[in-house]
């Protein structure tokens, strides 16, 4: 099998690409713009080709393109509006429109759950107030219906990403969970309303590695959330009280009408997208699956292990 990858250098694609290489004779094509961050040997095996181009550069690899049996679409784009627009949609678009319907037997699409409602439908808010990045997500998700490839498209949306090691990009969560650390002492006495998933970015990798050789079948849902079951704010915060050897004596409820008074006493400006997220409150969604979904092992499923892996490490008694 013949697969095109794109965002391989990024957090996610290192955990990708690895497995891929590692467990999998198919040959594959990885597009990224800088392969110098790509910290995977990619000589470890034959059939491992290095296509460097910007996404933006995307169409000099029509002709190839159109030899591909499978293509995983992860780069993405964190920047400003423009830049957004133009990686997360019109050129996410353009590769899916330069793959052959007839040839290609699945593309992999890298979407965010943060575009979704508690029923796995689209968050209007999402595409009206998102951040550039959410909303950007947002609109490829409704844009894409109309491709001719569309359907043979599978969605993946990973909730809260961790990963990262010395070898692999930390994810943007994982970089900041030493300061979550560091101000356990404080944050352990706080009770917020709130819910949330989690996944490791090896765990979706392992789930992607699954549906390159198990697509979905007619009767098979097509959009699919990663991510470990739901747990409470007040649940993650104590997981990581108790990982860090320390000790809860009471809790102080964040009422949203607290951090209302908070909010207007100092002045702080939000933006309309964080707003709507303090409100929400409970990011939350039906059928979230891991590797042990399709009879894998699970490699990170708790709090606990998402910091062990970020190398945050329980204080010495």
């Amino acid at each position: 099998m013949r697969i095109f990858i794109t965002g391989a250098s990024g957090c996610i694609g290192h955990y990708l690409v690895e497995t891929l290489i590692e467990n999998t004779d198919h040959e594959l094509f990885l597009m990224m713009r800088n392969p110098a961050k790509l910290q995977v040997p990619t000589d470890q095996r034959a059939g491992v080709h290095v296509l460097t181009a910007d996404l933006r550069e995307v169409g000099q690899f029509a002709d190839l393109l159109k030899t591909m049996d499978t293509a995983i679409l992860v780069a993405t784009s964190w920047g400003d509006p423009q830049e957004s627009y133009e990686i997360n949609v019109e050129k996410t678009l353009e590769t899916m429109s330069l793959l052959d319907p007839e040839r290609c037997q699945q593309v992999i699409y890298f979407s965010t759950a943060s575009i979704l409602d508690r029923d796995n439908t689209p968050l209007k808010e999402a595409g009206e107030i998102g951040t550039d990045y959410v909303r950007t997500k947002y609109i490829c998700h409704e844009k894409m219906k109309g491709l001719a490839i569309a359907p043979k498209v599978t969605t993946v949306f990973p909730t809260l990403v961790f990963g990262g090691s010395d070898t692999k990009p930390y994810s943007h969560i994982s970089g900041g969970l030493s300061e979550v650390a560091k101000y356990i002492g404080i944050i352990r006495f706080l009770s917020a309303d709130g819910s949330l998933h989690f996944i490791h970015a090896k765990d979706i990798a392992e789930v992607v590695r699954h549906l390159v050789d198990h697509p979905p079948g007619p009767k098979d849902a097509r959009e699919i959330v990663i991510g470990n079951p739901a747990k409470t704010a007040d649940e993650v915060v104590e997981e990581i009280t108790a990982y860090l050897g320390k000790r809860l004596y009471f809790r102080v409820p964040l009422s949203a009408g607290l951090a209302n008074v908070v909010i207007k006493i100092f002045n702080i400006r939000m933006a309309e997208w964080d707003r709507f997220c303090m409100d929400y409150r409970h990011f939350t969604y039906e059928n979230p699956v891991t590797p042990s979904k399709f009879g894998l092992s699970d490699s990170y499923p708790t709090v606990q292990d998402v910091f062990r892996s970020a190398g945050v490490v329980p204080p010495e008694v």
